[in-house]
């Protein structure tokens, strides 16, 4: 598979329209920190509460009508999962999806009550099982973020910061997992915007992407490492190998934040930010709190990715 370009990246942004929200760019002015500035992009406003409805709409609805006939299956954590439910659901079309069943409760819920088949697994099995459904059953295979289609939905969000963003914007912060939106929003950025910095942020202890990106080559983390952080939504073993090809092109550099900086960036973002953010949403939040003196850009954009969070697990970091 070749880099997504600026034509694919265009017409999934066609394809989405009217169904993903064109989420605004949000000027931060209690996040000033002498010159430097922050404006957020709360991709937790989407219909499905997280940047995934844009892949997997995109995906979706690119299905020829026989495709469509045989029903898909993904897996997931939580955010694609019920992006892919809503995307099916919209469209008319059988989801089945493999969840692990460490998933929080309220993402196993609201994928079931889009429509979707939910199967819970131990996590080792979240990323084989689909392979063998699909098999068995016919599915269609809709992976979270090894795929060309899932790329360039969610390099709409890249496309959307490049047009609203001030002209001084210097460096943009994504979330890394799979690596899906990474390298979607890069691939946009660089395409429209050149001088930007793409900066990936990843928890401490699941960051397989930094590894991979500074090594040149794809690592591959054990689950039960990438499964300590409590940003749930960033636990997967590796980047995909589609998305790895973007992160060596586009990307200039990946930083970690700890598990306590992205627990107090969650507080941070409810009482200062009015918005609400699962901890894999306020992890670029938190590299621009908490590393921003490191990277020497003055002006930022940050991804708050998704706003999943369970209900008791809020309310305990906003206590703490």
């Amino acid at each position: 598979m070749g880099l997504v370009g600026l034509e694919e990246l265009r017409a999934a942004q066609q394809r989405i329209a009217g169904v993903a929200v064109r989420t605004p760019l949000l000027p931060c002015p209690w996040a000033r920190d002498g010159a430097r500035r922050l404006w957020l992009k709360p991709e937790n406003l989407q219909p499905t509460g997280a940047f995934k409805t844009r892949g997997a709409y995109n995906r979706l609805a690119a299905l020829s009508e026989a495709e469509r006939a045989r029903g898909v299956v993904a897996q997931s954590s939580g955010n694609h999962a019920q992006a892919v439910a809503y995307a099916a659901q919209l469209l008319g079309i059988k989801a089945v999806v493999v969840m692990p069943d460490t998933s929080p409760a309220v993402k196993v819920e609201n994928t079931r009550a889009f429509g979707a088949e939910v199967i819970l697994v131990a996590p080792g099995e979240r990323d084989t099982l689909p392979g063998r459904l699909a098999a068995e059953h016919g599915y269609v295979w809709v992976p979270p973020y090894d795929d060309p289609y899932i790329v360039a939905g969610q390099g709409t969000v890249g496309l959307e910061i490049g047009e609203d963003a001030p002209d001084e914007l210097d460096t943009v912060l994504v979330p890394v997992s799979g690596g899906g939106l990474i390298s979607g929003v890069a691939a946009a950025l660089k395409l429209t915007c050149p001088g930007v910095r793409v900066i990936g942020v990843e928890p401490e202890l699941a960051a397989d992407a930094q590894e991979s990106l500074r090594r040149g080559q794809l690592t591959v983390w054990p689950v039960a490492d990438t499964y300590r952080t409590i940003a749930d939504g960033l636990r997967t073993p590796s980047v995909g190998e589609l998305p790895f090809e973007h992160l060596q092109a586009y990307v200039d550099d990946i930083v970690t934040v700890s598990e306590q900086e992205i627990r107090d960036t969650v507080a941070l973002l409810a009482r200062r930010g009015r918005l609400v953010a699962e901890p894999s949403g306020a992890v670029a939040p938190a590299a621009y709190f908490h590393r921003a003196g490191e990277l020497d850009g003055r002006v930022f954009a940050a991804v708050v990715s998704g706003g999943n969070v369970e209900p008791k697990l809020l309310a305990d970091l906003l206590q703490a």
